[in-house]
């Protein structure tokens, strides 16, 4: 009889399976369960942009499109980076639509990665990154970043990490899961130690929409030509349109760097789905002031989240972007695992262990607030609730 556990890639049984939906998908079986464990945002896909979806359909639009994505997106793509961020890339040369921003991160790696190439990658951050690497033949390095800088990229660290293999860092800001964002002064600086290198930037700028305070996100691809020659910038429309069922995403790079990850794109996917990349078209033109109000009512959630959790004794990071808290645990003397799992049976609030996002997310764990107030206040008072009981029963 053949065995298929002897069969099977080592490299694939090697990996652990996610954390976030792992969670997600218990908390789904418990009536009851309010969940903040997935990042996926509470609102429906605005009204203009489904009726782009819809009208597309209505008119027979159901081919193929170009392998790299409508000529119509890709020009929006380049109009919308250049007015928001100040980066000029060709449409035509130097951005492929993919599906979601998980696919852009996957063929990014894909065409930079040999095996044995080393890749930095900042933690606590995405589950993907190190699992997509590692599926590429690469060695992971992970730098822990600290709540004593803001979880941000410490330039030092970096300089330390770098070795004669390193061949990228993946640079994940603003940050899933801590909230952090990388202001201009660390940027230049992250730029200055890079400089004279052959490594290669990932700029993963899902979120980049979704910042908060007076400073707006900066890329790092915009901080001088040499980073903008030595970056792939990865993003999408999941999070700040709040499409993510639609699976539409891109990335935009150097021409030299676009045409092999459009290659494994072409034999992997073709091109990403018809409706979506319609859909999408709109969303880039005329959504600005969508956005801009969802992100009104993300920072109000924010707030109220992170004054909630300091007033518990959860002492939480003032994030300033995406739409997650990263609050410790330690008062409590538990570990991240064993605190989500009894929050879940005991109360039936559904949140991500800290070690999900790697081993220095130990010790916290991931709140998403993507949703409404009334939940939120919900789930604080829940979790409220079993922090006090913890105190009595400690």
């Amino acid at each position: 009889m053949i065995k298929h556990d002897k069969l099977l890639s080592d490299v694939v049984k090697s990996l652990k399976p996610s954390g976030i939906r792992r969670f997600f998908d218990i908390a789904e079986s418990i009536e009851g369960c309010i969940s903040l464990g997935v990042g996926e945002p509470d609102f429906v896909t605005p009204w203009i942009i489904r009726q782009a979806g819809i009208e597309s359909l209505e008119k027979g639009r159901t081919w193929y499109t170009s392998n790299s994505g409508l000529s119509e997106l890709r020009e929006e793509i380049s109009r919308y980076q250049l007015r928001k961020y100040g980066l000029n890339y060709s449409a035509a040369e130097e951005i492929v639509v993919t599906v979601g921003g998980s696919e852009a991160i996957d063929i990014c790696c894909r065409a930079l990665i040999n095996p044995g190439d080393e890749v930095i990658i900042p933690t606590p951050c995405f589950v993907a990154y190190d699992a997509v690497a590692t599926l590429s033949g690469a060695e992971v390095v992970p730098i822990a970043t600290k709540p004593e800088d803001g979880f941000r990229l410490n330039p030092e660290d970096l300089k330390k990490a770098i070795t004669k293999k390193t061949k990228l860092l993946i640079f994940p800001f603003p940050n899933n899961p801590t909230g952090a964002v990388m202001r201009r002064e660390h940027l230049e600086e992250i730029a200055e130690i890079l400089k004279g290198t052959d490594i290669m930037v990932m700029s993963d700028e899902i979120y980049s929409e979704l910042t908060y305070g007076d400073e707006k996100h900066i890329s790092i691809a915009s901080i001088s030509e040499d980073m903008h020659r030595r970056t792939v910038l990865i993003s999408g429309f999941s999070k700040a349109f709040a499409m993510t069922g639609w699976r539409i995403g891109y990335t935009c790079g150097p021409k030299t760097v676009m045409e092999q990850i459009l290659k494994i794109h072409q034999y992997a996917i073709m091109c990403a789905p018809t409706t979506a990349q319609y859909a999408a078209v709109v969303a880039m033109r005329d959504c600005d002031d969508v956005v801009n109000e969802m992100v009104t009512e993300y920072a109000m959630r924010r707030r109220y989240v992170v004054d909630n959790l300091n007033r518990i004794g959860l002492k939480c990071f003032e994030p300033m972007g995406a739409f997650y808290v990263f609050p410790s645990i330690e008062l409590t003397g538990m570990k991240s695992q064993e605190f989500c799992e009894k929050l879940l049976e005991r109360k039936k609030v559904a949140i991500v262990p800290g070690d999900a996002f790697g081993a220095s997310g130990e010790g916290y764990v991931r709140i998403a607030y993507a949703q409404s107030i009334s939940k939120l206040s919900e789930a604080m008072g829940r979790i409220e609730e079993f922090v006090d009981e913890l105190k009595v029963n400690g």
